[in-house]
């Protein structure tokens, strides 16, 4: 037996000033609304909440800093910028400068003595291929 399709009530009410509610005053206000925003979510709202929004409770969002395993990010140089810090100096020592490293960006034409924390790769070859020296400072001591 072939069942017949029901219709949906909004088209059934279609047409209807009081699309099935009685009184046309008595669909007026938010309480036919449940409510502003999220309310009601833990209360007569709570199965339309774990079906479409499960996370809605419980924790998230900012962690401390100790719980982050906070570093705070080294001041960096570029090769390109060690000639004008140098200054006309042919020995630069960097961490005196509040650098902790050096970085590949741009050339370097002058060789140079450069002492600093961390190099990158490419900081030292470019540093090593002018004739200069790299030295860290885990090497220094």
């Amino acid at each position: 037996m072939v069942q017949k399709r029901k219709r949906k009530r909004n088209v059934k009410m279609m047409g209807k000033r009081t699309f099935g509610y009685g009184s046309h005053k008595k669909h007026r206000g938010g309480g036919s609304r449940g409510g502003r925003g999220v309310a009601g979510m833990k209360k007569h709202r709570k199965t339309w909440m774990i079906k479409n929004e499960p996370d809605h409770l419980g924790k998230r969002g900012f962690r401390s800093l100790e719980q982050r395993n906070f570093r705070p990010s080294k001041k960096a140089v570029n090769v390109g910028d060690l000639v004008k810090l140098a200054a006309g100096k042919k020995d630069i020592d960097l961490s005196a400068l509040g650098y902790a490293k050096v970085l590949g960006g741009g050339s370097i034409g002058v060789p140079l003595a450069v002492k600093a924390g961390y190099f990158t790769k490419k900081a030292r070859e470019k540093i090593e291929g002018a004739k200069g020296k790299a030295v860290s400072l885990a090497e220094a001591e």
